[in-house]
């Protein structure tokens, strides 16, 4: 009997996935929940279990190509009587005839609609709709679709391929383009790419290198962001970490991280400045129950923000377990689609490589993300005398839609006086 493999959904807004490789060919044995392919999606890199055990007897989306959820993938072979040949390798490319429901792209993508001379710019709502997945966008240049033109069911009004099918099918063209502009000469900002030298290497970008170019982008395009620091005497957490740090990794298996003390820190100040625990919806501010804080983690292929659930309710020791276990988790694909998506507020930590102050970018809907700098001792006055203690700069990028300065500061405060105030009674 033969089992279909299917594209999960990777989360209740997700509605597509990439395979970027495949862990099996076709002709393998596989036991059941063995990882059988990794995929990347807007929300998670994950590797996908077998369903069944069995022998791959078929292989039918190739690595990167980006299908539908629920889309049949490969199939695998139940029956082991039953003896599977590994595919043979293409001689040649496969068929592209078209059919009914999927008409043939042209051969070459048309070229960009410029946009005419006193034409209003786009709003905010437009951007964040056109705003769509790679495979949308590519079909919509594929056919000449003007994506501000189609009506988006997805998050924020976002253009679907569910929604730009219906539109092709309803015959609606978008206007032909205007003649083009003359040729202005290149900017250095326009200017396209160097020709490759000897020496150098050209690939693509990954999938989630895209995802998060794209995410970025769109954060600058919607959020006016501003940012604060603040330079913080940790003494009391180094001498906390020095005296329970050896007992705290014997009981719990984990490191006692500056990280954990960090985020209790910025619980402490979201409950006494709330907004900043809010995002913006259009012209609606929705205020957070709940303290859902993302904790960027880097990986060797991108970036991804795990979510502590219910931070808010948690001491250190809490913290620390749940920051390793999602940033372990992370590094080795294990994390599923909710442990990525529904944070209301981000840590970022580029201090332990060394960084010492940054400006991050706001990981949207989020109105706010604290960058945490290096901790190194410096002299500092205290009580009119030299000292020597170890700091640390934090560094908060926030939305000045919804956060405004004196806000900000205050949330700046109560972060650094939590730090000041840290005893061993917050493990």
């Amino acid at each position: 009997m033969k089992i279909d493999v299917i594209m999960p959904q990777m989360g209740e807004s997700i509605a597509e996935g990439t395979i970027t490789k495949w862990l099996k060919k076709a002709g393998e044995p596989v036991a059941k929940d063995d990882p059988l392919f990794e995929i990347s999606t807007d929300k998670v890199d994950a590797e996908i279990p077998s369903p069944a055990a069995g022998v791959i007897a078929e292989i039918i989306v190739d690595e990167g190509n980006t299908v539908e959820v629920n889309t049949v993938v490969a199939r695998i072979e139940t029956d082991a009587s039953v003896r599977v040949e590994p595919a043979p390798a293409p001689t040649e490319p496969k068929s592209t005839e078209p059919d009914a429901a999927h008409p043939a792209a042209p051969t070459e993508a048309p070229a960009p609609q410029p946009i005419p001379a006193g034409a209003p710019e786009a709003t905010e709502w437009e951007r964040v709709r056109v705003f769509s997945s790679p495979l949308v966008r590519k079909m919509a240049a594929e056919h000449g679709v003007d994506l501000s033109l189609v009506s988006g069911t997805g998050i924020h009004g976002r253009v679907t391929k569910r929604d730009l099918l219906a539109h092709l099918e309803s015959g609606v063209s978008s206007p032909p383009a205007p003649a083009a502009p003359a040729a202005v000469p290149t900017t250095p900002a326009t200017a396209a790419a160097p020709a490759p030298q000897l020496g150098d290497r050209v690939e693509p970008m990954s999938t989630m290198r895209k995802v998060i170019a794209d995410h970025m982008v769109d954060s600058k395009r919607i959020s006016p962001h501003v940012q604060t620091f603040r330079e913080v005497d940790v003494s009391n957490l180094v001498a906390i970490r020095e005296r329970h740090g050896s007992a705290f990794l014997s009981r719990n298996g984990v490191k006692l991280s500056y990280t954990a003390f960090i985020a209790k820190a910025v619980c402490d100040a979201l409950k006494a400045v709330p907004i900043l625990n809010a995002s913006l919806s259009g012209e609606e501010i929705h205020y957070h129950g709940a303290i859902h804080l993302g904790i960027a983690v880097s990986l060797d292929w991108g970036l991804i923000v795990p979510v502590v659930r219910h931070a808010g309710d948690m001491n250190v020791s809490g913290l620390a377990k749940s920051i390793a276990d999602l940033s372990g988790r992370a590094r080795s694909k294990k994390l599923s689609p909710d442990e990525v998506s529904g944070g209301t507020f981000t840590i970022t930590n580029p201090g332990i490589y060394g960084g010492l102050f940054g400006c991050p970018v706001i990981n949207q809907p989020q109105s706010g993300i604290l960058g945490v700098g290096a901790i190194e001792k410096r002299p500092v006055v205290i009580d009119d005398a030299i000292a020597i203690r170890p700091m640390c700069y934090l560094g908060l990028s926030f939305d000045h839609r919804l956060i405004d300065g004196a806000v900000a500061e205050q949330f700046m405060g109560a972060a650094r006086d939590s730090l000041a105030a840290m005893t061993e009674a917050a493990l």
